[in-house]
């Protein structure tokens, strides 16, 4: 768990180093796995500020994303993540409302190898997104997500994971 807060901290530091320069979104979510474990992530964003291939249809733009992970088992189960990861967003042009489509894969590093009856064989995991949702004029957001952790077979065993949750999005 030392370990786990002390990279926490880097990474806070870090973001907090960036954000001076640019806005910091934060986003809440809610989820469960398919073992039907809650899952409660508190996230920290920060923009590319670039977008590419933009078209009267929509652009790609994206994200770096910070995040910390509850997964709330039963009294011996339940485990803490965190996780970073860039995520590249596709944005569908709109004037008060997005709609927009997101991928990334990044890295996590969990507290305990085992969540509920899955061996994840390291602390070390891959994190795969996919996600969808809406972006509204001021900034806010709303939208599903879902998350596959795994070591990518780096480790055994390697049962991994997911987590499929709704999200809260602000800018700040």
């Amino acid at each position: 768990m030392k370990k786990l807060i002390s990279l926490a901290a880097v990474v806070a530091v870090s973001l907090g180093q960036v954000a001076t320069a640019q806005a910091l979104d934060l986003t809440a979510a809610v989820g469960q796995t398919g073992e039907s474990t809650m899952t409660y992530r508190l996230g920290a964003q920060l923009d590319f500020n670039r977008s590419w291939f933009q078209t009267s249809v929509g652009r790609v733009t994206g994200y770096w994303d910070a995040g910390y992970t509850y997964w709330e088992g039963d009294e011996t189960s339940s485990n803490h993540s965190i996780s970073l990861a860039p995520v590249f967003v596709y944005e569908f042009a709109g004037d008060s409302v997005k709609p927009y489509l997101e991928a990334g894969i990044g890295i996590a590093a969990f507290e305990n190898t085992e969540i509920e009856n899955n061996d994840l064989g390291s602390s070390f995991q891959f994190e795969d997104r996919l996600g969808a949702g809406l972006r509204f004029a001021g900034g806010h957001e709303v939208g599903i997500r879902a998350i596959h952790y795994s070591n990518a077979g780096l480790k055994n065993p390697n049962d991994g994971i997911e987590s499929y949750a709704v999200h809260y999005r602000a800018s700040f």
